[in-house]
């Protein structure tokens, strides 16, 4: 009866072993809530302006885009967000990127206008005369500051002063943006997609809290520039999360489109670009598997010293 009760309490420790990762894993979840989700296996049915050039492409399995400054073109999808942190993340392949030409991508409100307050935008330009294909992270407050900073190397106080870093076409990138409610800090990442390696990335001090902001979107209602460049890819696994204290609603994954846009600067007021040390480390998880061998191992072990007890 003894052997009985002490097989049967490891027995039970062993399920609760096996039952503790699962219950780790709805607690990770439930500490970010999901905005917007859409990996394109179906047409997301953006609106855009201009369905011939903007529109999902079925044998991909992504948004197709080609934006021409000079059209104005954009595309979006309404989201409930409206104000606090959030981190959007996607993936881009870029096949065609004019000198002149800019692709954006990001959250702004209705006004969909990079030079018009508020908007947070991802973007990769194009300017073979000055910097290249370069990336940048552009911002305009509530306040209708702009905040600006690229990946190529500057001699301004508090940008970016590092080596320059280039984008190339035909490579898939995986760009995070994230924003820091509490801290206002905003970042931009650039990785590979396929290797993981880090391209460029960099902090902003936004001096103000973020808010207003209420559609994902590509391309510029008022960035009007030459004809006949263009940018052009595809875009793919587009998601907005916020944390689960800023909002109790989960809306279901919806597909997304894309549109050209100039290069054209804004005239609002430049702000000085600031940067912060953000850590984004996360422990890991032990995996099921692990934890169940390791409990089923202790189960043996112990079942070993018993016998040798009773013997």
């Amino acid at each position: 009866m003894e052997i009985q009760k002490y097989l049967m309490y490891l027995i039970i420790a062993a399920c609760l072993l096996v039952l503790i990762p699962p219950i780790q894993a709805i607690s990770d979840e439930n500490s970010a809530r999901v905005i917007y989700q859409n990996s394109f296996t179906s047409d997301p049915r953006w609106e855009t302006n201009n369905p011939s050039t903007n529109y999902w492409d079925p044998n991909m399995r992504m948004y197709r885009f080609s934006l021409e400054p000079s059209t104005g073109g954009y595309a979006f999808t309404p989201v409930d967000y409206e104000r606090g942190s959030f981190i959007l993340d996607y993936d881009l392949i870029l096949t065609r990127v004019d000198d002149g030409a800019t692709f954006r991508f990001g959250l702004a409100g209705s006004e969909m206008d990079p030079s018009k307050a508020p908007n947070v935008l991802t973007l990769f330009t194009n300017v073979q005369a000055k910097y290249g294909q370069i990336m940048w992270l552009h911002l305009v407050t509530t306040g209708s500051k702009l905040i600006e900073v690229s990946s190529q190397t500057s001699g301004e106080p508090g940008a970016y002063n590092g080596p320059t870093k280039k984008y190339e076409l035909n490579k898939t990138y995986h760009i995070t943006v994230n924003y820091d409610d509490d801290h206002k800090i905003l970042s931009m990442k650039v990785d590979e997609k396929i290797t993981g390696m880090e391209i460029w990335s960099y902090y902003v001090n936004t001096a103000e809290n973020l808010n207003g902001m209420n559609r994902i979107y590509l391309g510029s209602k008022g960035d009007y520039g030459m004809m006949n460049v263009y940018a052009q890819g595809y875009i793919d696994n587009i998601r907005l999360t916020v944390p689960a204290a800023v909002t109790t609603t989960q809306t279901v994954a919806t597909k997304t489109s894309v549109t050209t846009l100039p290069t054209t600067k804004p005239t609002i007021q430049q702000t000085t670009v600031v940067l912060t040390h953000y850590p984004t480390d996360t422990p890991e998880t032990p995996s099921a598997g692990f934890l169940a061998i390791a409990a089923l191992g202790i189960a043996g072990i112990c079942g070993v010293l018993v016998r040798k007890k009773k013997i």
